[in-house]
């Protein structure tokens, strides 16, 4: 081989490298281990430390798995991504932080593009954080077999400048300072599933809708909270079904311009059972309200489906 050549072969195999590090350098999954190491490269055999190690490395609708239990820190997620704890005990201990994960895709390629799944993760504020979920900016968030408490302010934190999609199911918020769920947008409207889930010992409302808020709560608990489900805007609807709301000041109370649709559902040993406060609150079938010193009433009753 002469020189010319030796030289373009040379150069031939640096770009290919050079390439295959550009291709290769975020992965499609990334593993975290309580023994890892952020200055590892994320894979199976040399996982991560954190979630925040990890997302650097992971691409665009990629999957955080976790190896082993671990605390794997408080993170920042700006694209589409699955942090995914099933099978260990994935927690986030975010004690004097605004949340232990927060959604915010501002600074993306696509505003308001992305979908944020987290399953099978605890995330505890040990009595200073802030909130467990942030939702600033961000297509949806889905929340799967999660734990979020211990903290100072929301479990679920939902604030936008866009319309959005919540998704919390066979999920658990209590020992919250104010809301279990707060959610609110200044700019189209927030669409909201909380399913099978508990809410308790949240210190202001188990879920509270601000303004611009459409939430269908079924087959869910909301038990010792300041207040069980409730509205403080307008434009917010609820779509209740099969709910238990016990334990709280007021059970259901609307505001003017909001609408809440229940059925199939109790309302028992609050303070006040429905609290109409200038908005509708509306009967289906099958509700009970039981055991509520002042019970207060649907807007109106039916049987229809």
């Amino acid at each position: 081989m002469n020189k010319s050549n030796s030289l373009r072969f040379i150069l031939t195999a640096v770009l290919a490298i050079g390439f295959s590090t550009a291709a290769f350098g975020q992965a499609t999954r990334t593993w975290v281990s309580g023994v890892g190491d952020d200055a590892n490269p994320c894979s199976r055999t040399a996982p991560c430390k954190t979630f925040a190690g990890a997302i650097s490395r992971t691409a665009d609708k990629g999957e955080i798995s976790v190896l082993d239990p671990g605390g794997f820190g408080v993170v920042t997620v700006t694209k589409s991504i699955t942090i995914n704890g099933t099978g260990t005990l994935a927690g986030i201990l975010s004690a004097g932080s605004p949340g232990a994960i927060t959604v915010n895709d501002a600074a993306a390629a696509v505003p308001n593009s992305s979908v944020v799944i987290v399953r099978d993760v605890s995330m505890n504020g040990a009595g200073t954080g802030t909130s467990g979920i942030r939702y600033l900016s961000g297509k949806t968030v889905m929340l799967d077999h999660c734990w979020i408490y211990g903290m100072t302010t929301h479990g679920i934190d939902v604030s936008k400048t866009a319309a959005g999609n919540l998704k919390v199911i066979n999920s658990v918020i209590e020992n919250v300072g104010q809301d279990g769920i707060h959610a609110t947008t200044t700019v189209g409207q927030i669409l909201g599933i909380v399913s099978n889930s508990e809410i308790m010992n949240c210190g202001s409302d188990g879920i509270e809708a601000v303004a611009n808020t459409l939430m269908a709560v079924s087959n869910t608990r909301l038990t010792h909270n300041g207040n069980g489900i409730r509205s403080t805007g307008s434009g917010d609807q609820f779509n209740i079904d099969d709910v238990f709301v016990a334990y709280s000041s007021v059970g259901l109370q609307a505001s003017a311009g909001s609408t809440f649709r229940v059925s199939d559902s109790i309302i028992a040993q609050n303070a006040t059972g429905i609290s109409q406060n200038g908005g509708i609150i509306d009967s289906f079938q099958g509700n009970s309200l039981m055991g509520n010193p002042t019970p207060g009433s649907f807007s109106s009753t039916t049987n229809k489906q």
